[in-house]
C-alpha cells in the first residue's frame, strides 16, 4: 500500500488537533473539516487546509457521509481518520471512504460492523474461548421474554442496546415489575442515539470493575496489547477518570486479559487500534463486555506508559507496514491519569456551560500533558459533547502521578464558563481513589454523599485573592518608584507602566 501523504480528519475538537499534531510528525498534510460554530477553532487553525462541512448541528455537518466524501476529493485527500465519536464506528462510513478510493485507518468496514453488533461481538468472544457475562443469545423482542430470560439468569439483570455505547440504552432491572417500562425506555434511547433500538439482557455484575485491554494490530497477522487501562471511575455509565496501569491487576491477571483481548481480535479479524473492555467482578473474575472498534478517547494514558504514539501507529498500520513491536517489547512504566474535563458545572447538576473563555492558564511542568482545543477567547459551542480537554498526569508510580494530577488540577484556570476541575479536586483528595479502592458505582455515590460543597471552588477563590494581591502589590510599588524617581512631577500611572515595560501610546 502507497504511503499516505494527506488525511482528511472528519471530526473536531481535542481529537482532531491529535491527529493533526500527529500528522505534522510525520509530514504528512492534515486536512480539517468545521461546521459554523467551528469557524474559529483550534483544530481549524492547525491543519494545512480546512472545509466548511455545513451549518452547527452534527447531523448537517460531522455526521454528514456526502459530504465529507466531496472535501476528501475536493482537498486530494487520500486517506481519512474518523477520531472517536460521530462516524468513528460507522461502518457505511468506512465501506463509503474505501469505495471511495480513501485509504480508512481503521479496522475494516466487515469487522467494524461485526464486532460493533454487542450480540455478534458476544459471539466472537464465544468462539475465542473468552469468557462472557451470562446473557440472552439474541436481542430480547418484548417484555414476556425479557421477563423470562431475566427470571432464569436471576435479578439484577442489565439490558444494553446492541449498537451501544457511552451508557446510552442501558437500564439496570432489579424487579421483574420493571422489566417493560425499562425495556421500553432502553429501547427508545438506543434508537434515539444509533438508529437501532434492538436490546439485549445480561446478568448485572455487581460492584464491578471496568478494565479495559488496548490492542495494536496489523494486517499481516501480528498482534499486541499494551496492558490495560481502568475505567471504573464513571458517572451514569460514563467514563469520567482513566489510568494505566490498574491498581488491582496482578502481572498474572494482566496477561490473562491481554491473552483473551488478542484471541478475541483474532477471532474477528481485526486489524488497526482498538480496545477489548471487561468486566471484574469482586473475585477478580473477568468478563468480555464489548469490543471499541476505533481510537480511545484515554488513549493518552496508555500512551504515557509505553512511549508508543497510537496515532502515528494507526497510519503506519493503514499504509500496510507491519507493526515494529512485539509482545515482550511491551511493558509499562510508571502510572499515568487522566480527568475528562468538561465545560458543565458539576455543582449545578452538570448543567451544559458553553460560552467564551474569557481567560486561560493551561497547567505545565514534569509529567503533564493536556490534550485540549481551548485558547483564550474560543467560543465553546453548545451543539456537540461538553468534554473540552484530558488532563494526563504521569509519575515513575501511582503516588506521584496523583501528586502530579493535583497540583495541575491546582494550576488549571478557566475563566467565562463552568468545567468539571472541581470535581476532579475533590476525587484525588478522597481516601478511597488514593487508595484505588472503586468500582463503578463509586462516583455516583460520591455525588450523592455531597462531594461537591459549598467549598467546591476554594481553589479558584485563592487563585482569585492571590492574583489580586500580586497585582496590588505591584502597582503599589511601581507607584512609589515613579514619586521617587521623578519626584511626581508626571503622571505616576504612566511612569509605571513605562518602567514595567509597557508602551506609552502618548509618544
Amino acid at each position: 500500500m502507497a504511503k499516505i501523504k494527506r488525511i482528511l480528519v472528519a471530526n473536531r475538537g481535542e481529537i482532531a488537533v491529535r491527529i493533526i499534531r500527529a500528522c505534522r510528525d510525520l509530514g504528512i498534510e492534515a486536512v480539517a473539516v468545521y461546521s459554523d460554530a467551528d469557524r474559529e477553532a483550534l483544530h481549524v487553525r492547525y491543519a494545512s487546509r480546512a472545509y466548511r462541512l455545513g451549518p452547527a448541528p452534527a447531523a448537517d455537518s460531522y455526521l454528514r457521509i456526502d459530504r465529507l466524501l466531496e472535501i476528501a476529493a475536493e482537498s486530494g485527500a487520500d486517506a481519512v481518520h474518523p477520531g472517536y465519536g460521530f462516524l468513528a464506528e460507522n461502518a457505511d462510513f468506512a465501506r463509503a471512504a474505501v469505495a471511495a478510493g480513501l485509504t480508512f485507518i481503521g479496522p475494516a468496514p466487515e469487522v467494524m460492523e461485526s464486532v460493533g453488533d454487542k450480540n455478534r461481538a458476544r459471539q466472537i468472544a464465544l468462539a475465542a474461548g473468552a469468557p462472557t457475562v451470562p446473557g440472552s443469545p439474541e436481542p430480547v423482542e418484548d417484555a414476556d421474554t425479557a421477563r423470562s430470560i431475566a427470571a432464569e439468569l436471576g435479578y439484577p439483570v442489565m439490558l444494553k442496546a446492541v449498537a451501544g455505547g457511552g451508557g446510552k440504552g442501558m437500564r439496570r432491572v432489579d424487579d421483574p415489575a420493571d422489566i417493560e417500562s425499562s425495556l421500553r425506555s432502553a429501547s427508545s434511547e438506543a434508537n434515539s442515539a444509533f438508529g437501532d433500538g434492538r436490546v439485549y439482557i445480561e446478568k448485572a455484575i455487581l460492584n464491578p470493575r471496568h478494565v479495559e485491554i488496548q490492542i495494536l494490530c496489523d494486517e499481516h497477522g501480528n498482534r499486541i496489547h499494551l496492558g490495560e487501562r481502568e475505567c471504573s471511575l464513571q458517572r451514569r455509565h460514563q467514563k469520567v477518570v482513566e489510568e494505566s496501569p490498574s491498581p488491582i491487576l496482578s502481572d498474572d491477571l494482566r496477561e490473562r486479559m491481554g491473552v483473551a483481548a488478542l484471541a478475541i481480535a483474532a477471532q474477528a479479524g481485526y486489524s488497526n487500534a482498538g480496545t477489548v473492555e471487561f468486566l471484574l467482578d469482586e473475585q477478580r473474575d473477568f468478563y468480555f463486555i464489548e469490543v471499541n472498534a476505533r481510537l480511545q478517547v484515554e488513549h493518552a494514558v496508555t500512551e504515557m506508559v509505553t512511549g508508543i504514539d497510537l496515532v502515528a501507529a494507526q497510519i503506519a498500520v493503514a499504509e500496510g507496514q507491519p507493526l515494529p513491536w512485539r509482545q515482550e517489547d511491551i511493558s509499562l512504566k510508571g502510572a499515568a491519569i487522566e480527568c475528562r474535563i468538561y465545560a458543565e458545572d458539576p455543582a449545578n447538576g452538570f448543567s451544559p456551560c458553553p460560552g467564551l473563555v474569557e481567560g486561560l492558564r493551561v497547567p505545565g511542568g514534569p509529567g503533564i500533558r493536556d490534550d485540549s482545543a481551548l485558547y483564550e477567547g474560543y467560543d465553546v459551542p453548545i451543539y456537540y459533547d461538553p468534554m473540552i480537554s484530558k488532563l494526563v498526569a504521569w509519575g515513575h508510580d501511582r503516588s506521584t502521578a496523583l501528586a502530579r494530577m493535583r497540583r495541575a488540577l491546582q494550576e488549571y484556570k478557566v475563566v467565562g464558563i463552568a468545567t468539571t476541575i472541581p470535581l476532579f479536586q475533590r476525587i484525588i483528595e478522597d481516601p478511597a481513589f488514593i487508595a484505588g479502592d472503586f468500582d463503578t458505582g463509586y462516583l455516583d455515590e460520591l455525588l450523592q454523599d455531597g462531594v461537591l460543597g459549598p467549598d467546591h471552588d476554594r481553589h479558584d477563590e485563592i487563585d482569585d485573592v492571590a492574583a489580586i494581591a500580586a497585582a496590588l502589590h505591584t502597582f503599589l510599588r511601581e507607584e512609589a518608584r515613579a514619586f521617587q524617581i521623578h519626584n511626581g512631577s508626571r503622571s505616576p500611572w504612566k511612569l509605571a507602566g513605562r518602567n514595567s515595560g509597557l508602551r506609552d501610546f502618548s509618544r
